[in-house]
């Protein structure tokens, strides 16, 4: 009988809470935004870049690590025989 009430308690108790359903803001933004530069002063200075722009690269030469092979047709021979 203890064990019943105390079920029915602990049922009574862990409802799921319902959380409120909240609307998010609505943001409104203007149709035209304008900045005055008038009070404010600018003052800068053109910079290049030094030294000159180079169009012809050398290209670089190392030696080859892996080596190329140009067919395969001593693998193919042996695949078929393995198939068979």
């Amino acid at each position: 009988m203890i064990i019943r009430s105390l079920i029915m308690t602990a049922a009574l108790f862990s409802a799921p809470a319902f959380a409120q359903d909240e609307e998010e803001p609505k943001v409104v933004y203007k149709a035209k935004t304008e900045i005055d530069f008038e009070g404010v002063e600018v003052d800068g200075e053109l910079v290049k870049p030094q030294g000159a722009l180079l169009l012809d690269r050398k290209r670089a030469n190392f030696n080859p690590l892996i080596k190329l092979r140009t067919d395969f047709d001593d693998e193919m021979d042996k695949s078929v025989d393995e198939v068979k």
